[in-house]
């Protein structure tokens, strides 16, 4: 009998229904009303802050050494999150997702923090040794591996993976029997979250019962389990849910076989803002370490992180390339994209804010007094326009109906929280070579 029991059927959907429920409609955060009648607007937030942030960075100086598109990436903000997570998650191990922001300056800058990483093909763990990150202490997290993919690994020092499947616990038969232990990855769903991540990847937890016996049968040690709750994820209430549960299958699992688990790992999902403001990490945190004060002391806790450690440490600047007065409204053709930079739009729904370069008091080379105080009063308008990628493919549009300050061919274009998933995952469609990278001095 299953320790764990379904609480109810979980008919299959299929098509359209299907598809509703893998991306389920976007809710917009509704703010308190007596809050949003003290506070600004977020975007008011966000652009006072990036406005001095850009004053301090000498945003415009930097564009003038180095042209545009630009990505800025401020290390210093990589320190500054890790930091920030093991003052609310105190006791708790640090994992970089390598695979959020892999670039060389995150990578030291996360390695000197005195963090550790999260590690999911050979790729990511070549980064690494050339960094001389000691590999050892990194996780392998990927469910689904070669015989090839471990092997290297093993080589290299990782002796704990990641299992979700019967097909993955011989694939480690070759290796000296005990030297590798493994993850059970859990499958907990959370439509609510950005993205979904137990929808490719996790065993039920009413299953993991038999997946474990099967890993002991083989001689393959069980080190504990792993889940994601999903990206973006603003409520403590799914890690709380994850957490119990988990610790209810640990129990039980150590009393029928004799064993003791020594890691649960929370994954990541922390969420940032984007275009819409977030619970800060203090507030989800408490809910979290509520539910963690149950773990037996025999067991380490670790973390994830991504998006949370990744996104703040990169600022974008684009410019405007082309104009054009369409059927829908004036459009601007910028020297970015969603195959470059922006690449985190279409793959992940995610939509940084984007400011004219004046809101945030950045001016053009070249204008004169007047000129300045001409874009001043300017800039207190708004149009609403569509940005275009530099593409020759219509798919390659940034934003539609976006009210900005009137732009002409030449401004530039700002958008802060894009250091996850966007500089990673850009590609060289059409020709077009990766956004340059400046990486700023450290404090």
């Amino acid at each position: 009998m299953s320790i764990l029991t379904r609480t109810g059927p979980h008919p299959r959907v299929t098509g359209v229904a299907a598809e509703r429920q893998r991306r389920p409609e976007r809710r917009r955060r509704v703010p308190d009303v007596a809050t949003s009648a003290q506070q600004p607007p977020h975007r008011e937030v966000v652009r006072r802050e990036l406005a001095a942030y850009a004053h301090r960075i000498r945003l415009g100086d930097l564009v003038r050494a180095h042209g545009s598109p630009l990505l800025l990436l401020d290390a210093d903000r990589v320190v500054a999150q890790l930091r920030e997570l093991r003052r609310e998650l105190p006791g708790v191990g640090i994992h970089f997702a390598t695979k959020s922001l892999p670039h060389p300056a995150v990578i030291d800058a996360v390695h000197s923090s005195g963090a550790s990483f999260e590690v999911a093909s050979r790729g990511e763990v070549d980064l690494l040794e050339r960094h001389a990150v000691p590999v050892g202490g990194c996780l392998h997290t990927h469910p689904v591996k070669t015989v090839a993919d471990i092997t290297s690994a093993y080589l290299r020092g990782i002796r704990t993976f990641v299992v979700d499947s019967p097909s993955e616990i011989g694939k480690f038969a070759g290796l000296p029997c005990g030297d590798v232990g493994v993850l059970v990855r859990l499958s907990f769903p959370n439509p609510g979250a950005k993205s979904d991540l137990s929808s490719k990847f996790g065993v039920a937890p009413e299953d993991a019962p038999a997946l474990v016996e099967r890993c002991l049968a083989a001689r393959l040690p069980v080190r504990g389990f792993t889940f994601h709750v999903g990206s973006q994820t603003t409520s403590a209430e799914p890690w709380r849910r994850a957490i119990a549960t988990t610790l209810q299958l640990m129990r039980a699992l150590e009393a029928r076989h004799g064993i003791r688990f020594e890691l649960l790992d929370l994954g990541g999902g922390f969420p940032v803002a984007y275009d819409e403001p977030v619970p800060p990490l203090g507030e989800l945190a408490r809910g979290i370490r509520s539910s963690l004060a149950a773990v037996p002391s025999h067991v380490r806790v670790v973390v994830e992180p991504g998006r949370f450690v990744a996104a703040p440490a990169m600022t974008l600047v684009t410019r405007v390339i082309g104009t054009s007065d369409r059927a829908d409204g004036r459009w601007h053709y910028l020297d970015e994209g969603l195959y470059g930079a922006y690449s985190n739009i279409p793959a992940e729904d995610v939509h940084a804010l984007v400011f004219a370069a004046t809101e945030l008091g950045v001016e053009p080379a070249g204008d004169d007094a007047a000129e300045r105080a001409m874009r001043r009063v300017i800039t207190r308008t708004r149009v609403p326009v569509t940005l275009a990628g530099p593409t020759c493919d219509s798919v390659d549009v940034v934003a539609r109906r976006l009210p900005l300050p009137p732009l002409a061919d030449g401004d530039l274009l700002v958008s802060p929280m894009m250091g996850a998933y966007t500089w990673a995952t850009a590609t060289g469609f059409n020709g077009i070579p990766p956004t340059p990278v400046v990486v700023l001095p450290r404090a």
